[in-house]
């Protein structure tokens, strides 16, 4: 199918359709002013004219020059990922290191033409994947002499669909919507929903481990992939497409979440369902949070696998889910394509019950095929309201801090876990933020062995002094979930955010050998340099 034509927003998730609106951003800027208690205003949008960008230090041949492009808006829009930091940069101008060209394939002759062409001339080589990196992994390292980002967007053909081992072969420029839209009319669906699914796509998926919004069972893109195709300077590298495989280390596992430096993938078989016709779902207070997170283990370890099994802490549950900020809200959720989920839903909430959950039976709604149930009302229907229609750019600039780090740890080392987690946090957020500043938590996915606990920060920030102020409480973060045992990151990838504390995470021997692999796949260094390993 032809790329999109809509260009992409340079300073908020999405493309131009998606920026917010002036007087959504009014309204956004009214709110920060009641809760910081000075007038706030809304900070304007450079014009792509008026934005000053370095000059490009790369000259592209003329057997390139059909899809290797170097204006300004392609080199101003493939600059940054989705993260805040980065979007309140471009929101004020500020755009130090492009990249010097921006390639865009539409062949895998033409992907290995511009490979060839980067990798003869040292040339720093970004896969983009949909842009929306919140770890800095699609941005231009400074320490190179030329840089050129590798765009697939018009390499997005669903290639193949075997509807009777239920798998889907697809090219990894592949936006989330329009590979459900081909999938839709057959009755199938990938079912991998991260939160930057109408933006992001397949390759990226694979590159970064997504995970989607599915609390249990199949959730990461891990689960789905069946083979992958990657190029490297090296050659094609492409692995057999098997429903599973005990022929020693996985040549897949090596692909997936390589984020770029180790190749790029051009094309994945993965595996495909049946779309979902029952559902079921309920709302769960809880007066104590632990007593609530143990309900959760309660049912995670019962294998009943629902769809949604997601905890918010009393302040996460204020904040986006409209409850008094006392009390804690489970929410569990079913789905199949086959059987009805009365019985699981049932099964999942007498558990919460029995841990002194409260829930009333008219809040337990069950769908037994005949219609929609996702547009309910009430704290469940608020919360999904607030997760799904998500918008980076409405409160840039408005003098405001607000990030995430996510984590995973097991359930026997949780509550001293997140105790340690949030004083350490607390303690952060007050020396750096003042009064007001506060952490909330939610679970995203969750294992019968442990929680993916997903943390929220929230504060005033000093105009001016944001990214200073980020870093210390990110510093801290990470070190907080790596002294406590966690993994530096659950879904969000390494990145180049996320390297110094990765490095502590990982074995060094694994480290060694991992960049013993990328020497000789790339052995000039050219892919993504220091996300994973250093660059050189």
């Amino acid at each position: 199918m032809a790329a999109r034509e809509e260009r992409r927003s340079f300073w908020t998730w999405g493309y131009l359709s998606d920026e917010p609106t002036e007087a959504q951003r009014k309204q956004a800027a009214g709110q920060a002013s009641v809760r910081l208690g000075r007038e706030v205003r809304v900070p304007p949008v450079p014009r792509i004219e008026d934005i000053a960008l370095p000059p490009g230090r790369i000259a592209i041949p003329s057997r390139l020059s059909g899809f290797v492009r170097a204006d300004k808006t392609e080199r101003l829009t493939h600059t940054y990922g989705g993260h805040s930091t980065e979007l309140l940069a471009a929101l004020r101008g500020v755009f130090r290191n492009p990249p010097d060209a921006v390639a865009h394939p539409r062949t895998d002759g033409e992907l290995e033409s511009a490979l060839e062409w980067c990798d003869a001339n040292h040339y720093a080589v970004v896969p983009y994947g949909g842009g929306t990196s919140v770890v800095w992994g699609v941005s231009v390292p400074e320490t190179v002499n030329g840089a050129v980002t590798i765009d697939l967007d018009n390499l997005n053909a669903v290639l193949e669909v075997d509807e009777i081992s239920r798998a889907g072969k697809f090219q990894a420029g592949i936006l989330g919507p329009d590979l459900e839209s081909a999938l839709r009319p057959r009755g199938l669906t990938l079912r991998h929903f991260p939160q930057s699914f109408p933006w992001s796509t397949v390759g990226g998926w694979v590159a970064t481990r997504s995970g989607g919004h599915y609390a249990t069972n199949h959730t990461h893109i891990d689960d789905f992939v069946e083979s992958t195709r990657m190029l490297t300077p090296a050659g094609w590298m492409e692995t057999r497409r098997l429903p599973g495989s005990g022929a020693g280390p996985s040549p897949d596992r090596m692909v997936i979440g390589s984020e770029g430096a180790l190749g790029i993938i051009s094309e994945c078989w993965l595996r495909l369902q049946k779309r979902p016709r029952y559902r079921a779902n309920a709302g769960v207070l809880f007066g104590d949070w632990h007593a609530g997170c143990e309900a959760v283990r309660a049912i995670a370890q019962a294998k009943l696998w629902p769809a949604n099994l997601r905890i918010l802490d009393p302040a996460e549950a204020g904040s986006k889910a409209g409850l008094d900020g006392t009390s804690a809200l489970l929410i569990i959720g079913f789905e199949s394509a086959d059987i009805p989920q009365g019985e699981n839903i049932r099964s999942a909430v007498a558990m919460a019950r029995d841990h002194g959950g409260l829930v009333d039976d008219g809040d337990l709604v069950i769908d037994d095929g005949e219609g929609e149930i996702e547009r309910r009302g009430g704290a469940v229907g608020a919360w999904r309201q607030a997760f799904i229609g998500v918008n980076a750019g409405a409160t840039n600039g408005l003098g405001l801090l607000s990030d995430t780090f996510e984590t995973a740890i097991t359930w026997d080392r949780w509550p001293e876990f997140d105790a340690t987690v949030r004083a350490r946090m607390q303690r952060v957020l007050d020396g750096v933020l003042g009064d007001g500043a506060f952490l909330s938590c939610r679970f995203t996915h969750v294992y019968p062995d442990g929680p993916a606990p997903y943390y929220t920060f929230n504060g005033a920030a000093r105009v001016g002094a944001e990214n200073e102020q980020w870093q210390t409480i990110k510093d801290e973060a990470l070190a907080a979930v790596v002294d406590a045992g966690g993994t530096v990151t659950h879904h969000h990838a390494v990145g180049r955010m996320h390297r110094p504390a990765w490095d502590r995470q990982r074995p060094e021997l694994f480290g060694e050998a991992l960049a013993a692999v990328k020497r000789r796949l790339d052995p000039n260094g050219i892919l993504n340099p220091g996300v994973l390993l250093d660059p050189g």
